[in-house]
């Protein structure tokens, strides 16, 4: 009898838990522990007179119209200056022109590398900007017939156009992005709106760009010829306005 009540004993698992008398009855809660959260509250950011569309946009929309008035303003004049003011040949102007567009559509690669890889859209936008001013600056610069003769300016030319290519191209991909970022997921319709406005700053500044700086550029006399150093300058300040609004506002 002793050996048939041994063999009905359950045998141990050996990989079951040892659980002792005061664990196994301890009592269960059933209430709920909400999950912890270690993220704080998204910040809002403050809309236009109660709207969904953010107040940063304005800013980033009359940046754009300043960027692209600096830069169709520029180009505008650009090949008259290589023709009459450095006094080169048709064939040399118009390759230095194309060759400087071909550069503006390059270095779009550039910044997105750097904004995507390194500082973000908003450094990218910010330090390219900065780089775009000083080579509006120093294009201006070259114009001046008290400045050197014509190597200095040709040198101080080709400086200014290639900062001015790094810059507009540097932060071309990453302004329009940068925009619809500031919109919450739930209010897509605004974003396309958004768009719509954006693109439409874009064609305004170059349709205005290409009437008034041909005008400083005939109608305002500077050292006795034609200004062209007025005609790169406004460009680059409001390439500079550009710069502190959408600084302001974001």
């Amino acid at each position: 009898m002793l050996e048939e009540r041994e063999s009905e004993e359950p045998t141990m698992n050996p990989f079951q838990k040892n659980e002792s008398k005061d664990t196994r009855f301890l009592p269960v809660s059933t209430e709920e522990v909400p999950p912890q959260s270690s993220n704080f509250p998204k910040k809002l950011s403050p809309k236009i007179c109660g709207s969904n569309y953010p107040l940063s946009i304005v800013f980033i929309v009359v940046n754009e119209f300043c960027e692209r008035f600096s830069y169709y303003g520029m180009k505008a004049v650009l090949t008259l200056y290589f023709l009459y003011y450095l006094h080169w040949s048709e064939d040399t102007s118009t390759s230095v022109y194309h060759a400087f567009s071909s550069l503006c559509y390059f270095t779009p690669i550039l910044g997105a590398v750097i904004a995507d890889s390194w500082l973000g859209k908003f450094k990218t936008i910010i330090y390219l900007s900065l780089v775009y001013v000083l080579g509006h600056v120093i294009k201006s610069m070259s114009a001046l017939p008290i400045l050197g003769g014509q190597n200095l300016h040709i040198v101080l030319s080709m400086v200014g156009l290639s900062l001015i290519a790094l810059g507009t191209g540097g932060i071309k991909p990453c302004v329009a992005a940068f925009g619809g970022d500031q919109f919450e997921e739930k209010h897509a319709e605004e974003r396309t709106r958004y768009f719509s406005v954006f693109y439409l700053s874009i064609n305004a500044g170059s349709l205005i760009s290409t009437f008034v700086t041909p005008m400083l550029r005939g109608d305002v006399q500077c050292f006795g010829k034609d200004c062209y150093a007025l005609a790169f300058g406004v460009p680059g300040l409001l390439m500079l306005i550009a710069l502190g609004k959408y600084s302001e506002g974001n």
